[in-house]
């Protein structure tokens, strides 16, 4: 009966201290890509991406009803930083789903207009100018924002604690902050706070606050990197993305957290301290993640105890005797710096590589009916003979041609350089593609029931050979793994010099996944091989399943710039660069690195083998 009747009233409670409405709430998944657009349309970084911003402690004020239920505790504040745009996940501040979506798109044109350096300050009297700053900025370059900024304005000061409802130095900053919503600009400093038990402001949602400064401090020299900072992350995890403050500590002297080492009365300072990995997969503990997402800073810890997900992270060298045959001593290569604005000569280290266990085979039975369809396809765009009008010479004569040469001649019209013949000459493509596929260890997800995401990449490399020897294009296949910038793996799988055959059919049998995503020297290296190719036009087409991503910081924006530079140096150089990617995160960053019209996304990874000959032949038609 004590559990029923508190349920209910828990349940009372909650719902009776909320001030958001769920019912006009407005998702940020549901709105992402057109804030995406309008911000990089409104001048924003194309570089920034937008995430979901993760929950924090305000510790502002609350009614009497939100502190009995215990509610309304956290938010997520919208930020911004070099590399990204932080919103909320939801948004429901209003009672109107409209005004809701409004505040999106105003957070998007505040950031687009104030840029990642503008709110960095770490008081409150600098925030609260610089936000100021930024508003009043992003209305002169956005006037059309002016009607719905005081909208805004207008419906969140209706939503807010009024001053008199609070001590007097809580009430004059709010006070002020109103203010600076009302007349932007107007407010020089916020009032300091005088009572020690004073509250921090509310939460302005129109504003955007500093980006949390990282908590952790460099790894030492030779020390191996944690789960959280190297290891290719999982596709749920990824999806949510939220940025968290972190810290590293010691791990606890006592083996059991049950063993009360100090004064009971200190009992609750138990929930300062929670073990969120799991010793195993199937533990006792299935809401570690929930439990992770409710605290304000996660601290990371070393321990000797071996974990089962620690597995699938690991990437320790295999044994030489067992790893790939290298060939020759390595490339250096260099890498953008985006933030010194240099090209590092000689950064990297590219090892070509073959497969050592790769026997030679024959296109597999289940593979052949799928190849002559396509072989069928693709047999149109091969070099033929064709009749060739208006040829000054030839074995025939052109009939058209010359009763148009001759109605001219009789109207007046002369035209010295003319053909009357036909001339039977066969066409030439003169086009060179080559495939680059990601082999790093996300690829060794399961893409369905059946098959990981590297046997569906085998399969399109297999079918995609057939094609192209149908077509007569010159085409070479390599894939490309990284393990720290000093050993980028770069498979050859085929040269542009070698048959489709059954050694280059084994060596894509043989393809491994493993390590990580150092795109950037892989598009350099490609480049290298496609300028020696004697073509009019030259084709990179890369398979990828995620972003740019390493172990020795080579993630987030500093990735990212790197392959944006390798691909504008391959279009420097006469080379046509396009992405072919199964990650549904894609269009956040893809549209920078490869343009709007440079990349497509593979929604179901079991579907490349058949789009990604007719990608090619979309792109190749008309060569």
């Amino acid at each position: 009966m004590e559990e029923w009747i508190g349920g209910i009233w828990d349940r009372w409670i909650t719902q009776t201290a909320r001030r958001d409405h769920p019912a006009a709430a407005v998702h940020l998944k549901d709105i992402e890509k057109t804030l995406g657009v309008l911000f990089r349309a409104l001048g924003g970084d194309a570089g920034l991406r937008v995430a979901a911003a993760a929950d924090t402690t305000h510790g502002a004020r609350r009614r009497l009803l939100q502190r009995i239920a215990g509610t309304h505790e956290r938010t997520a504040h919208a930020a911004l930083d070099m590399e990204t745009l932080r919103l909320p996940p939801t948004i429901a501040v209003f009672p109107a789903p409209t005004f809701n979506r409004d505040l999106y798109l105003w957070l998007a044109a505040l950031a687009a207009g104030a840029g990642p350096d503008v709110l960095q300050a770490a008081t409150d009297e600098a925030w609260i100018v610089r936000n100021q700053r930024a508003t009043v900025l992003a209305l002169t370059r956005y006037p059309g924002l002016a009607a719905r900024y005081h909208s805004l304005v207008e419906a969140l000061l209706a939503e807010r604690i009024a001053p008199e409802e609070m001590p007097a130095d809580e009430a004059a900053q709010e006070s002020a902050v109103r203010q600076a919503l009302l007349k932007p600009g107007s407010v020089a400093a916020l009032p300091s706070l005088k009572r020690a038990k004073a509250k921090p402001l509310q939460p302005v949602p129109l504003w955007l606050y500093p980006a949390p400064p990282s908590a952790l401090p460099a790894r030492k020299k030779n020390q191996p990197p944690t789960d959280a900072e190297g290891g290719e992350q999982p596709k749920e995890q990824q999806a949510a993305n939220k940025r968290y403050e972190a810290e590293r500590t010691e791990a606890p002297d006592n083996e059991s957290p049950m063993i009360l080492m100090w004064r009971a009365e200190s009992i609750l300072s138990w929930a300062e301290y929670l073990r969120v990995n799991r010793a195993l997969d199937d533990d006792e503990n299935p809401d570690a993640g929930r439990a992770a997402e409710m605290m304000d800073k996660l601290s990371l810890m070393e321990n000797d105890q071996r974990v089962a997900s620690k597995v699938r992270f690991d990437l320790d060298l295999p044994a030489a005797a067992e790893d790939d045959i290298e060939l020759g001593p390595g490339i250096p290569l260099p890498e953008w710096d985006w933030k010194r604005r240099t090209l590092k000569a000689d950064f990297c280290r590219l090892q070509p590589m073959v497969a050592r266990e790769a026997e030679p085979q024959p296109l597999p039975e289940r593979l052949r009916r799928h190849a002559r369809k396509l072989k069928n396809q693709f047999a149109a765009l091969a070099p033929v003979r064709r009749w060739q009008k208006a040829q000054p010479d030839g074995t025939e004569l052109d009939i058209d041609a010359c009763v148009r040469i001759v109605a001219d001649r009789l109207a007046g019209w002369h035209f010295s350089g003319a053909g009357a013949y036909l001339n039977h000459r066969p066409t030439e493509r003169d086009l060179a593609c080559l495939v680059l596929a990601d082999l790093s260890l996300s690829t060794d997800a399961y893409a369905n029931d059946e098959q990981r995401v590297i046997d569906v990449i085998k399969d399109s490399l297999m079918l995609f050979g057939e094609a192209l020897n149908s077509t007569g294009d010159q085409f070479a296949f390599y894939g490309f793994s990284s393990l720290k910038r000093s050993f980028v793996r770069f498979h050859e799988i085929k040269a542009f010099d070698r048959p489709l055959d059954a050694v280059a059919r084994g060596r894509i049998a043989a393809l491994k996944p493993g390590y990580y995503t150092r795109i950037g020297a892989a598009v350099r290296r490609a480049t290298q091989l496609l300028e020696k190719v004697p073509a009019n036009r030259r084709l990179l087409l890369i398979l990828s399943d995620g972003k740019p991503h390493d172990i020795d910081l080579y993630e987030g924006r500093y990735g990212i710039e790197d392959t944006r530079m390798a691909l504008i140096e391959a279009r420097e150089k006469g080379i046509k660069p396009f992405c072919v990617t199964i990650d549904r995160e894609g269009a956040s960053y893809l549209p920078h690195l490869f343009g709007p019209a440079g990349y497509t996304i593979v929604r179901k990874p079991e579907d490349l083998p058949d789009r990604l000959p007719l990608l090619y032949a979309q792109l190749t038609g008309n060569a």
